[in-house]
Formats: structure tokens, C-alpha cells, sequence
């Protein structure tokens, strides 16, 4: 451990046991091993301490992420609405084609199916954009009757 050897322990030992005396090396003994026990308590019970803070600290630092991705989530959302507002019209609703509500949707290319809408089960959040809109810039980029690829 201390790089501490067979001979070197027994040495130690020899000069304990003419220093302190045959009667006073077992009390000795018995008084460090209890010393050694109360210190490997308070050594565990810091440990234990500080991996409860830790997992605090964890848990915050992911709590504060989770809420600082939901504000950016509801920013860009807030900041992609009032652009297409100002745009003059709203994206089509998922599966309208820009050219009109009741033409059907178009293939992208040869032999692949068209686009479908989103199952019921997937439901946007409120505030936030529908799912399959495009977003602004792409909307602005488009020539008014021209469907957007």
C-alpha cells in the first residue's frame, strides 16, 4: 500500500513493541483499528454527501437545459408565426398543395408515393408550426401560384 513490505512491517512492529511495552501495544492497537473504523465511517459518509449533491446538481443542470430548449422552442416558433403573418398567408395545412385546397398533392419524384398527412396521434403543441409547414423563408422565396417543391 505504502509501498511497505514483509520485512519493513515486522521491523516497525520489533521497535512498537520495545517502545510501548508487551502491556500498552494491544490497547494501542485496539485504539487504532477503532480510529481507522471511525475514519472510513466519516470518509463514506462525506462520499455518500458528496454524490447527493452531485446528483443534484446533475438533475438542475438538466432541468435548466430541458427549460432552456423549451424556450428556444417556443422562440423560434413565436418568431416563425408572425413571419408568415407578415407574409400575407399561413402555410397550407399538411397535404394542400400551394397551387390550390383542392388539387391533390404531388409526387416528388417518379414512382414515389405522395406525401401523406400526419397520423391523429401526432399532434403539435400549440404555438407550434403544423407539422410538414414550410418555413419562412422558403414561403417568401416562392413565386405566388407556383407549388413549392
Amino acid at each position: 500500500m505504502f509501498g511497505i513490505g514483509m520485512p519493513e512491517l515486522m521491523v516497525i512492529m520489533v521497535v512498537a513493541l520495545i517502545v510501548l511495552g508487551p502491556k500498552r501495544l494491544p490497547e494501542i492497537a485496539r485504539a487504532l483499528g477503532k480510529g481507522l473504523a471511525e475514519f472510513r465511517r466519516a470518509t463514506a459518509d462525506i462520499n455518500d454527501e458528496l454524490q447527493k449533491a452531485q446528483r443534484a446538481i446533475e438533475t438542475e443542470a438538466r432541468l435548466a437545459e430541458a427549460e432552456r430548449r423549451e424556450a428556444a422552442r417556443k422562440a423560434a416558433a413565436q418568431q416563425s408565426a408572425p413571419a408568415a403573418v407578415e407574409s400575407g398567408a399561413a402555410a397550407p395545412p399538411s397535404g394542400v398543395s400551394a397551387a390550390g385546397a383542392g388539387a391533390p398533392p404531388t409526387a416528388g419524384a417518379a414512382g414515389s408515393p405522395p406525401a401523406t398527412a400526419p397520423a391523429a396521434a401526432d399532434v403539435t403543441p400549440p404555438g407550434a408550426p403544423p407539422a410538414g409547414a414550410v418555413a419562412a423563408a422558403d414561403t417568401q422565396a416562392s413565386k405566388p401560384g407556383e407549388p413549392r417543391s
